[in-house]
């Protein structure tokens, strides 16, 4: 249960709207046993004989008392429900914040269907837990006190013969919760199988096509629905066993009340009136033993949910703001000095960066190349932090990255990623995503220096047009240009390109890099590209092999080494000439 206490927070913080819910709670039932008290009275009264006058006052009462309990369970529900709703939209909230806040290397480790599953099933079942079981749990210990006092004072020694199978109801329960609580875990861990299968087969659809490949996935998915099936009956079967419980240990008290109460009746101590409250008092305990029962089910899958969810709470912020931060830092200017910096992504993986020094003056033009997998792409994720670097620091003006406010730092970095990602939004909205004011001619400016907004003018509704999943509209080149006038427009201090080219053709390459070169006059650029037409301007050119820099220099002097920069001019050079041979 330690997992729900994590929710005290939203208990306190809703605490009036609950503590009105238990007052509600409590004359609710009080009025609903006193009708059954009414009930006692009203037999014995017309016992002996039946006055209309009497009949009618005691109906009368009884029908007043049951609307005062049902208007009283209205409120209940205006309270206590309201409350495990609105604790359930912050707790979302604070999912999805934490979640925002989190590392790359977190999302690495996690999949979208897993952390999706989280998002749904699991907050789903706190909210139950939150709501119903923490109503009915209420309900059931107030309306057992009330009843019991009442039986109690009908008659001592009749309660306590008719509690006597309760104690079985306990073990039963104990013993049946503590499976639920296994086999809810194990259904959680399949719905996020599932939900990340689904996940990657809407993500992948066109793959999934082109390699004709949808008979496997259905029966692969098939497979991995019937073990979610199978799972979710496991838990059914061990459920089925506690209802049919519950109602064979209030049978045996039913069965004790009439057996004792009718001898007790023989011998003049109790009325007839004084049997037939009982028997209803009996049957008024009879929802709150099963109440206790699905109340337990929904405390044991809320606490599986919660645990579930406390370990994505418990996953730190290693990229955030700290008490090293400078706060005082306003502004950069794009000098970057790398010092002595290595990385790897995990302790038990090997290094992808190793001892690496490099200075980088504002307002300088630098590209990167190397070979497939020599860590380009890495060495620039530490500039914005999208990781931080295992040893060593990287320093921007001379002051470490970890001590810039992230916020400050990233607004003035411009990056387009090597994969182009595009939301479900407007072209518009995908180009002035990093903008904080709305502005329509600084949108058009840069799409024309990436060379889009053409592009944009064949679209049926122009910058309006709305865009598919991940920009699916749209072909490769264009979801680039697109990125990269994204990053253009929050006008960044430092721009760096990732490989920003690659989808589009050299003519194209080669206008926006001629469009390019009056907005990066100033500004901090870094260029990776395999294409040796795309860096061979740049003021230097560093080449990255074996987890170090191998070679740096101009395009002259690295062509003039004839180490891999030479090697690669060369093999291109070969290319292109085939190319226009052929």
């Amino acid at each position: 249960m330690k997992n729900l206490f994590t929710l005290k927070k939203y208990f306190i913080r809703y605490k009036k709207k609950l503590l009105w819910g238990i007052v509600f709670m409590t004359l609710s039932d009080a009025t609903g046993v006193y009708a059954i008290f009414l009930t006692k009275d009203a037999i014995n009264a017309l016992a002996p004989k039946v006055i209309i006058s009497t009949l009618i006052y005691y109906a009368f009462l009884i029908v007043l008392a049951t609307l005062v309990s049902g208007i009283f369970r209205f409120f209940i529900r205006q309270t206590i429900i309201v409350a495990s709703r609105e604790i359930e939209y912050d707790l979302r909230e604070d999912f999805w914040s934490h979640i925002q806040k989190l590392p790359l290397r977190f999302f690495q480790n996690n999949s979208t269907g897993n952390i999706m599953a989280h998002a749904t099933n699991d907050i789903n079942a706190v909210r139950t837990f939150l709501g119903p079981a923490v109503m009915y749990s209420m309900d059931t210990t107030i309306n057992l006190i009330i009843t019991l006092a009442i039986m109690i004072s009908i008659s001592p020694s009749l309660t306590l013969y008719s509690l006597l199978p309760l104690p079985f109801l306990s073990i039963i329960v104990y013993k049946i919760g503590k499976l639920i609580h296994e086999k809810f875990i194990l259904i959680q861990e399949r719905f996020s199988e599932l939900t990340t299968k689904a996940q990657e087969n809407y993500s992948g659809i066109r793959v999934i096509k082109s390699y004709v490949r949808e008979e496997n996935e259905i029966k692969e998915f098939e497979s991995l629905s019937k073990g979610y099936l199978n799972r979710n009956m496991d838990m059914i079967k061990i459920q089925a066993y506690l209802q049919p419980s519950l109602f064979f240990i209030s049978g045996l008290s039913v069965i004790i009340v009439i057996w004792l109460g009718g001898i007790k009746i023989i011998h003049g101590s109790l009325n007839l009136g004084d049997i037939a409250a009982f028997l209803m008092y009996i049957g008024n305990l009879t929802w709150p033993m099963i109440a206790f029962g699905w109340v337990t089910n929904m405390v044991q899958q809320g606490e599986a949910s919660m645990r579930r969810l406390n370990k994505i709470f418990a996953e730190p912020y290693d990229i955030d703001d700290s008490a090293k931060t400078d706060h005082s830092v306003s502004d950069i200017k794009g000098n970057i000095e790398f010092k002595n910096v290595s990385f790897r992504y995990n302790e038990n993986l090997p290094y992808i960066l190793k001892d690496m020094d490099l200075s980088i003056p504002g307002g300088s033009t630098i590209a990167i190349m190397g070979y497939t997998g020599e860590g380009k792409t890495t060495l620039i994720n530490l500039i914005p932090r999208l990781y931080d670097c295992t040893e060593g620091e990287v320093l921007i003006d001379g002051k470490n990255v970890k001590s810039i406010p992230l916020e400050i730092l990233r607004t003035n970095v411009g990056l387009v990623q090597q994969e182009s990602f595009l939301f479900s939004d407007s072209i518009f909205n995908n180009v002035s995503y990093g903008l904080r004011d709305i502005d329509k001619a600084r949108v058009i400016e840069v799409s024309k220096i990436a060379d889009f907004h053409k592009d944009v003018g064949t679209f049926p509704h122009g910058y309006e047009t709305m865009m598919g999943e991940r920009g699916i509209t749209l072909s490769g080149g264009q979801k680039q240009r697109a990125c990269l006038a994204r990053a253009l427009a929050i006008d960044p201090k430092i721009l760096i390109l990732d490989d920003s080219f690659s989808a589009v053709d050299t003519n194209t390459e080669e206008e926006i890099l001629r469009s390019l070169k009056e907005f990066m006059k100033g500004r901090t650029s870094i260029i990776i590209s395999h294409r040796v037409s795309t860096v061979k301007d740049a003021d230097k050119i560093i080449v990255l092999s074996d987890s170090k820099i191998a070679e740096q220099g101009t395009h002259d002097e690295l062509v003039s080494l004839g180490g891999i920069y030479a090697d690669l001019h060369y093999k291109q050079l070969l290319e292109k000439e085939l190319e226009e041979l052929n």
